[in-house]
């Protein structure tokens, strides 16, 4: 994807003020004369008329197209598109530079309060600030040990969403605000916890935004709304489910600071643009992570009581050519009732479902709440029929026997027994089982008027264990068919023309779907998806196994020595620690005196010394009896040491630490 978006000029009236306010800075990294693009937004509506495909627009050097600015829409109910932040030593204040205000907002370090104000403070050779440029606020977390800001400092255009840019976050930056000086010892060490969740916190991926469009709906929601509802601020539209930083927006919301609120998710934004014939295809793959019950690979399993699900994730996939839009929705998430897989030094724990009397009414809940958004729902259920995975199967096809119905199917597809490890193509076993569905329940259509001709009525819910490798070869599987569909019907392609018809195409389409899959996986996993060669390349290969083994072990270090504080730092983020109104939180804490101790670390290195001395001991047993004795109980103690941590696995885990789930 492109590393930018086209830029386009200030006004000169505009340029001698913000060259104005910067005598004196002695550093400045930023171009005075220029702004993002969706300072130019257009004001027509998407989908009101053919206007999103007829009107003129300028072209980002990749081809990404960008709204002409003769269109604009009121500069006061626009976001800020970039800002110069200043970093005094009693404040933050962040300068309009996009030509939209003249307030400054100015955030006290000491209490995080904020402000906005007509000027910059008094400025000299003493007291010169540090200067940077960020690109939006990405919201606030107020604790009892202060306040941090969350801004970004950096940014890629991936990509157009209806005519609109869309951004990814490459660079976030937390802006800790708490008088360090006048903390007690107690506090000093909640914040250096606090410090090490916020290091993990700037390291968070997979964030995407636009300044101009609602990102958190998929395209036919989008177009149902009524233009009142378009109106409003971008965050009062955002669909609360996949509005990733929601929490962080609540302190800017109480301010009423409109133009600094930034809605963004988390998930994947991809394009590929093609030429297939005489005609141009351009496909879009978007994934929405819902936000309800966020978290790492092993440590958020199952759903809660509420019936979200992990790992859920809402894939959109939109095809334009020929002035048709067209898109389909299908979404992912883990086995929708109480269940969990605790981590315990093992490579694969046990699963074990929790009050397993609850899980109809908790599965009841989730396929209710996805009746009301998609419509009728297809369970495709790809888990292993024997073992712990069979296990979790008979509870799953248990607990959905009495919601099942017209609009609520379930379809079990063992993956490994049909598929194994090469033979990815038996999904066309699958697809004849669906087929009938898919296309009863169809998918979004518009013409080239702009008018609907055509409305998705119901989505497949795909899930494995995880919802990353198998799922994502059967969703691309899915995606595939649907856009050759869709592709027939607005005469692209022939009655019996397929997307491997068109080698480039195809490869480009695979690509999309892969890298779609990597994503998710790692925000989930921390690595890319497993049998990614075959979404890739539609084959396995030698290289493409390797790859998988590699993955598998990155995974249960990562598991098993890193996830608890990756977990502790999203928990953070979504608000999940609060003990009070004023969201103070608690100083983390371990409980049990072996917990206070117990590290992955010690006990590598108890192990590792006991085996030392052990072979230490032998190389002497020839000479002297008295060595042997010891190297045998220097074995004695290895295994001793050995058997102690495997029997207590979760102990010498890196598990979270403030927040447990509540199953």
């Amino acid at each position: 994807m492109t590393a930018g978006c086209l830029l386009s000029t200030l006004p000169p009236s505009v340029n001698r003020r913000l060259n104005s306010r910067v005598q004196g800075s002695r550093s400045l990294p930023l171009q005075l004369n220029c702004v993002s693009p969706i300072a130019s937004k257009a004001i027509l509506t998407w989908g009101m008329d053919r206007s999103l495909f007829s009107r003129r627009t300028v072209v980002h050097a990749q081809g990404f197209p960008i709204m002409d600015a003769a269109n604009d829409a009121n500069p006061s109910s626009k976001l800020h598109t970039r800002l110069r932040l200043w970093e005094f030593t009693d404040r933050y204040i962040f300068e309009p530079i996009d030509g939209l205000a003249d307030l400054y907002l100015s955030v006290n370090r000491s209490s995080g309060s904020m402000n906005l104000v007509d000027e910059l403070p008094p400025r000299s050779p003493s007291t010169n600030p540090k200067v940077r440029t960020v690109y939006g606020v990405i919201g606030a977390l107020k604790l009892a040990v202060g306040s941090y800001f969350l801004v970004i400092t950096d940014r890629d255009c991936v990509g157009s969403y209806l005519g609109h840019a869309i951004f990814k976050v490459t660079g976030l930056k937390v802006l800790p605000c708490n008088d360090s000086l006048n903390t007690s010892a107690e506090q000093k060490k909640m914040e250096s916890e606090i410090s090490e969740l916020m290091d993990a916190a700037e390291r968070t991926i997979g964030l995407y935004f636009s300044y101009d469009i609602n990102l958190t709906l998929n395209s036919q929601r989008l177009y149902d709304l009524g233009d009142e509802f378009k109106s409003r601020p971008l965050w009062r539209q955002a669909e609360p489910r996949f509005l990733w930083n929601s929490y962080l927006l609540e302190p800017l919301i109480e301010n009423k600071l409109d133009q600094y609120l930034l809605p963004v998710i988390q998930g994947s934004f991809q394009n590929i643009h093609a030429e297939v014939g005489s005609e141009k295809v351009d496909v879009t793959l978007i994934a929405r992570r819902c936000t309800g019950r966020i978290g790492t690979r092993m440590w958020r399993r199952g759903a809660d009581p509420e019936g979200y699900a992990a790992n859920f994730v809402e894939s959109e996939q939109i095809v334009q050519s020929k002035g048709y839009t067209a898109s389909y929705v299908q979404v992912r998430g883990s086995m929708p009732f109480l269940w969990e897989q605790i981590v315990d030094l093992t490579y694969k724990p046990s699963f074990d479902v929790v009050r397993q009397e609850e899980a109809p009414h908790v599965l009841e809940r989730h396929f209710n709440d996805l009746q009301k958004k998609y419509g009728a729902i297809l369970a495709v259920d790809l888990v292993n029929t024997h073992g712990g995975e069979g296990r979790l199967r008979e509870r799953y096809a248990k607990s959905i026997e009495p919601i099942l119905s017209e609009d609520i199917r379930y379809v079990h597809f063992d993956f490994h027994r049909i598929c194994g490890h090469i033979h990815f193509e038996h999904l066309s076993q699958l697809y004849d089982q669906i087929e009938d569905y898919l296309k009863k329940h169809r998918y979004f259509l518009l013409n080239d008027k702009g008018e609907k001709i055509q409305e998705q009525v119901g989505t497949v819910r795909t899930n494995c264990i995880d919802c990353l490798d198998r799922t994502n070869v059967t969703q691309s599987m899915i995606g595939r068919r649907i856009l050759e569909s869709q592709l027939q019907r607005v005469g692209v392609f022939g009655v019996n023309d397929t997307i491997s018809k068109y080698p480039a195409f195809d490869a480009s389409y695979k690509v999309l779907w892969a890298n779609h899959g990597d994503a998710i996986s790692i925000q989930y996993s921390g690595t890319p998806a497993l049998k990614g060669d075959f979404v890739r390349y539609g084959k396995r290969s030698a290289q493409g196994i390797l790859n998988d083994l590699q993955y598998s072990l990155a995974r249960y270090y990562l598991n098993n020595f890193a996830d608890g504080t990756k977990q502790d730092a999203m928990d953070l983020l979504q608000g999940r620690y609060i003990t009070s109104v004023s969201r103070d939180i608690a100083a983390p804490s371990k409980a049990g005196s072996l917990e206070n101790y117990a590290s992955a670390r010690l006990a590598f290195a108890l192990v590792s010394g006991a085996f030392m001395f052990m072979m230490m001991s032998l190389r002497q047993a020839r000479n002297d009896g008295r060595h042997l004795l010891l190297s045998v109980l220097w074995a004695g103690l290895c295994i001793g040491i050995t058997h102690f941590v495997r029997t207590n696995g979760r102990v010498f885990t890196n598990r979270p630490r403030i927040y447990q789930s509540r199953h």
